[in-house]
Order: C-alpha cells, then structure tokens, then sequence
C-alpha cells in the first residue's frame, strides 16, 4: 500500500459533500461577468463612453484598490477588470473547503477513522486538494463560457477562466499548509482569512502602484489574487504568466506534503502552549474564560484595523488631488453612476465598507464560539454547575457585540490620524472618520443578530450565519453595479448605512437596522433557554 491508497474513493466523497458548495460557487461566478457585460451595454454602449468610464476609473484609487490595474477601454478589458473581485471568492471558498477536508476531518476524529482502513498517508490531503481543483476548474470553464456566450473573444475568456483556476490552485495548495500548522481547524481558519486579506491588500498596493506609473508593481508577483489581472485578459492574454503561477502552486503543495509528514495526526506543527494544571481565580467565570478565549483574536484584529487604517488613511490625501486631473467628462459620468461626492468621499465609503465587512465577520466567528465549544464538548462540564445557559452563552455574545465596536473605532481613529496629519487638520479628521467607522455598527450587529438567532433556534444551520454576509454584500453592491432595482439592492444590510462624510446623519435606518438585530439576539436567547445541548 503505498501513501495515496484510497484517494480516488475519498476524492468521491468529497465531491459528494461539496456538490452543493461547488454549484452556488459556479453559479456566482459565472452570471456575475454576464451581469458587466449588460451593464457596460447599457450604462456605456459607446467607445467614448468607455473611455470616459476609463478616464475616471483610473483615478479612483478605491476602484483599483478593489479590483485591480485597468489596462484598456474595450468591453472584455472592462467586464474582467470588474470582476477583479472575483478571484478572491475564489480563494476564500478553495481556502475554506481544503481545511473542510483535511484539519477540520481530523479534528472530529473522521480521518483517524478512515486511516485505519486501507487509506495511505495521504490521500485525504490528496483527495481534498484534487476535488478543490476541480472545483476550480469548473468555474473556470463555465466563467469562460459565459464570456464566450456574451459575444466577447473566446481567447480572452480563456485567459480569464484560467486566471481563475491559477488562483484556486493557489489557494487550496496554502490551505494544504494552513492545515499543517495549527492543532484546529478555527486556527487554521483564521490563518487563511488573515493571509487572503494581506493577499488582497499586496495586489491593492501593487495595482496603485502600476497605475500611477510606480516602482511596486512586482508585489502583484507576491498574490495570487492578482495573478488573474497580470494574464490581461483581452489586454494581451499573456500566457505565459501561467508558467510561474504554476510552479509557486506545485511549490506549496511540496511544502504542504512535506509538513503533513514530520507530524503526528491529531498535532500541528504549532504547538498550543500548555497551561497550568489549576485555573487561576481570575478564571473562574464564564466571562472571564471567554475573555481567555477570546483575546487573541481580539487583539490580533485589532492591531490589524490600526495598520490597515493607517496604511489607508496615508494615501487617503493623495485622493483629494485626482479630481481635478479628471475632467468634466469625468465628473458627469460619475453623477451617472450615482457615484456621491469627490473622490476623497468615495474612497472613504468604499473603505469604511470594506472595514464594517471585516468587522462583520468577526462578529459572526465570536457569537458562534459557544457552538463550537458545545460541539467540542466543552460546555457540557460547565453547564453542570451553577452556571446557567444564558450567562454561558451571553459571555461570548459581548465580545461579538463590543468587539467590531472597537475594531471599527480603531479603523477610523487610526486612518482619521494618518490622513490627518498630511492633511494639516488632525481635530478635524479623527472625529469624521471615526464618526464614519462607527456608522457601519447597526449593519454589523445585524449579522451578529443573525448569527446568534441561528444558534438559539436553528444550532444545527449556525454555519450558514457565514453566507448571510456575501448574500448582502451581492445583494447592495453588486445588485447595484447590476441594476437589479432598488428593492433587491435595499436587502443589503450595508446600503441602508449613511455614507458618512458626503451625506448627512439619517438616524432612522439605524434605529431600524438596531432593533433588527436586537430582536434576532432576543430571539436567539430565548431559544437558548429552551433546547438542550448540544445539538438542539
């Protein structure tokens, strides 16, 4: 028997499980590219209303930051430009499914099961890198298709269809990883989420860079979220960019095997530091064992909305500049797109949303700790003392309400300073984008809502509070981009937010979108009280 015995029969079960994941994941990322094209066709049909678009595109830091350098004016070069974002849901959902397969597998105690059978070392590695890939291979064909069928140039569509399966290739190969270092599958979640963000940020900076003629372009070398832009698809499909992106996949799949050798199944190759045998007074409440639970990604997100804020709020100046390299052309075509404000406005409300999103997910990790903990078996035992289910559960719920709160509050403050300072007017800047970050907390406690609602009465679907976050963001921001009309925009949580500064305080939507989420907490608690542990 040799190390991949058994990877065929476990690559079944595993496409199996996934049938589902991986249909929604084709689905989106195929009607997405079809949605540009119509909206491209109707909101610039002409090639000087293309260039308008471009012109103003290109200044607009928050748009390259999303999506990458722009490197034309036809149709195909517009349609994948704006779909810059979509190599990224490929690598969250590749990242998420290789740890599904692997850490979270043998954290149950599955694969130990399994291993016991005629299954070789590694052939569940094998199994889950192999249906992942196929996975993106699917997309990849389909996403190319769907250009194909909107009457772009089918070399450019492969060229984009083939960005997209580099990137999964990537990104399941450093999930491979992930799954090797932490002794958890939540570690090694919050491993992937952390470096997909520093990957989204590199191509951010790199993409500024090309566009304004800089010397850091060859970050973008250094993601592979943007690896799809550097094959410029309808822009000179350059093939050869595949070759590199290959051999950096195949290096970390190397890596991943090598590491998945030199450990024990059930260790990681991080090792949990040992605590003491008694526990210290100071942990002797639930709350203050959440708080020992809870710190490190805690702190660690926070220290990561101050570096963030300040990396954004020192370019945010620049910004206020590019305006007047536009044109009017421009400026009309910005009131077209219902875009508010100048440039500098924009890029605040583009990144304060990207800041609430982040934040969001957050909230939805710490409210759905105590399902994992029930999961783990781990509440049983305090349950069996005085302590009562909702003091249980109620200990982790305040790090999901006050946590984002102050995460977003270290964002704003943070890049408030940084643009500030080159701004000359630090008592002026530190409140508006504080007041700015701070706005965004109804839209977030909303999803906290949802999560806790989930775990009360539902405990079995508390997963699924993860998908109510890109349902909104599809919803609002690319119902929007899509003309979807107001009513299927407006179920996004985050289009009710004020766009602070460029428009005024409207206190209703909040208030609304506050007792939404108060009552869904409520709701949740109730059903706390009511069911047993821990299943429901």
């Amino acid at each position: 028997m040799n190390t991949l015995t058994g990877t065929g029969m476990l690559l079944r079960l595993a496409l199996r499980r996934d049938r589902w994941m991986i249909a929604v994941w084709t689905v989106f990322t195929s009607v997405v590219p079809l949605g540009f094209v119509s909206a491209f066709n109707a909101t610039a049909p002409t090639a000087a209303a293309r260039q308008d678009y471009v012109d103003t595109s290109v200044h607009n830091t928050a748009f390259i930051i999303a999506y990458g350098p722009l490197h034309g004016s036809t149709l195909g070069q517009l349609v994948t430009w704006r779909a810059g974002f979509i190599p990224v849901i490929v690598g969250l959902v590749a990242l998420l499914l290789m740890i599904r397969h692997t850490r979270s597998e043998e954290e149950a105690g599955r694969l130990e099961l399994v291993g016991a059978t005629a299954v070789g070392r590694h052939a569940g590695l094998a199994a889950a890198l192999l249906s992942v890939l196929i996975g993106s291979a699917v997309v990849s064909t389909l996403s190319a298709l769907a250009l194909v069928s909107a009457g772009l140039g089918a070399g450019g569509a492969v060229v984009f269809g083939l960005g997209l399966l580099l990137t999964g290739c990537a990104f399941a190969a450093a999930g491979a990883i992930f799954a090797q270092l932490t002794a958890g599958a939540g570690a090694a979640r919050g491993i992937a989420v952390v470096v997909l963000g520093a990957a989204f940020l590199v191509r951010g900076f790199a993409s500024v860079s090309q566009q304004s003629g800089g010397s850091l372009g060859w970050l973008a070398w250094l993601s592979p979220v943007a690896w799809a832009g550097e094959l410029r698809p309808y822009a000179g499909d350059r093939w050869w960019v595949a070759v590199p992106c290959l051999l950096a996949a195949a290096a970390l799949v190397a890596l991943a095997v090598a590491l998945a050798g030199r450990r024990d199944l059930g260790s990681g190759m991080i090792q949990p530091r040992p605590g003491p045998a008694e526990a210290a007074a100071a942990l002797r409440t639930p709350l203050a064992l959440a708080w020992r639970l809870h710190r490190g990604a805690l702190f660690s997100r926070l220290a990561g909305f101050a570096v963030v804020g300040y990396a954004l709020g020192a370019v945010a100046e620049s910004i206020s500049h590019l305006l007047d390299n536009s044109g009017a052309a421009a400026r009309d075509l910005l009131a077209g797109l219902g875009l508010r404000g100048s440039l500098l406005q924009q890029y605040v409300d583009g990144m304060m949303t990207l800041a609430a999103v982040v934040a969001a997910a957050y909230a939805i990790q710490a409210a759905l700790r105590p399902r994992a903990e029930e999961v783990a078996g781990l509440a049983e035992p305090m349950l069996a003392t005085s302590v009562r289910r909702l003091r249980w559960a109620w200990s982790h719920f305040l790090f999901a309400l006050l946590g984002p709160t102050l995460g977003l509050a270290v964002f704003g403050a943070v890049l408030g300073l940084a643009h500030g300072i080159n701004a000359g007017d630090v008592s002026g800047q530190v409140p508006a984008m504080l007041g700015a970050a701070l706005v965004q907390l109804p839209a977030v406690w909303l999803f906290t809502g949802v999560a806790v609602a989930l775990f009360g009465l539902l405990p079995r679907l508390s997963a699924w509070a993860f998908a109510a976050l890109p349902l909104s963001l599809f919803l609002g921001w690319l119902g929007a981009e899509l003309q979807l009309g107001a009513f299927v925009t407006g179920l996004s949580a985050f289009s009710h937010i004020p766009k602070l500064p460029a428009e005024p305080l409207n206190v209703l939507p909040l208030a609304v979108l506050s007792a939404m989420a108060a009552a869904l907490i409520a709701a949740g608690s109730a059903g706390i009280r009511g069911r047993d542990l821990p299943i429901g």
